[in-house]
């Protein structure tokens, strides 16, 4: 898919954060742009900004319910008859913790929305994507923590990103093998520390999945630059309208694996199987920043 002209594209997650920048982009590359987000505030805000700069709409929607994102496939099918562009990018976190720390509400509540987010959003969409018989693209948002190495503490948030990693190589193989016209990628934000909103998602944790036990406060992106310079590692803050603009263009050129420095990401790969190939812990502790 070359030209995004006239296509129709669904962004969950759209109303902030990464999720504005794709819809910012969309919009510039002509696309008509439909944004799913679970914030009612966050998207008429979102909407209001970007009137007069493309066609938008938004349907309030939340990812962990397929009730809710059928509801936006009904919405957007209603309107258009396709769906071109299905960018499934909502996404949550939980408190650093041990493992052993973590409780039943944080992995219903990160994996409902990172994993069920994704799920919900392929079998809305997908089989009418295919009967569609239209070119189309769907791109999966995962994390280098999780799909690429994880960070230990963060145990619900990286195997949740793990998973996506893992759903969206199996997407794109089955369409691929099963010779539709659409194609998948995965997704990692990725160039240098990215001020989002997932530092902030408590503000959307549902009240019957709120945390059993107390836990430390969730750093900001002030502390987590602090630690990870306190471990040796000086990052930039990553623009998120050019990241945006990476993505679109890693659309374009077909590619699966749509990550700023992807080069290093294979290094890491590399170091990491060749420690499980000695039958190591993958993980290098002395790299780990203390949160």
């Amino acid at each position: 898919m070359q030209d995004f002209s006239n296509k129709v594209a669904v962004v969950t997650g759209g109303a902030s954060g990464i999720g504005r920048s794709i819809v910012k982009e969309l919009l510039a590359a002509g696309a008509r742009v439909v944004v799913g987000d679970v914030e009612q505030g966050a998207l008429d805000k979102v909407l209001a900004e970007f009137e007069g700069a493309g066609e938008i709409s938004g349907v309030v929607t939340d990812v962990s319910s397929q009730a809710s994102v059928n509801a936006l496939a009904d919405s957007v099918y209603e309107r258009y008859g396709v769906c071109h562009l299905l960018f499934n990018n909502a996404g949550v976190a939980a408190p650093s913790a041990n493992v052993w720390e973590t409780t039943e509400n944080d992995w219903t509540w990160v994996h409902g929305v990172n994993v069920g987010g994704v799920m919900n959003g392929i079998r809305a969409f997908v089989p009418r994507m295919i009967e569609g018989g239209e070119e189309g693209h769907i791109i999966n948002t995962s994390s280098g923590d999780g799909g690429i190495s994880p960070l230990p503490y963060q145990s619900v948030y990286a195997s949740s990103k793990a998973a996506v990693s893992c759903i969206s190589e199996c997407l794109a193989a089955q369409l691929q093998s099963e010779e539709t016209k659409l194609g998948a990628s995965i997704f990692y934000p990725s160039g240098g520390l990215l001020d989002t909103g997932i530092w902030t998602t408590d503000r959307n944790r549902p009240q019957e999945l709120a945390r059993e036990k107390p836990y430390d406060p969730v750093p900001t992106v002030a502390d987590f630059k602090v630690a990870m310079e306190a471990a040796g590692v000086t990052l930039e803050v990553q623009d998120l309208d050019e990241l945006a603009r990476y993505l679109l263009q890693g659309i374009r050129e077909k590619r699966f694996v749509i990550m700023i420095g992807v080069e290093e990401a294979e290094a890491t790969l590399q170091e990491r199987a060749a420690r499980i190939g000695r039958a190591e812990l993958p993980i290098d502790l002395a790299e780990i920043p203390q949160l």
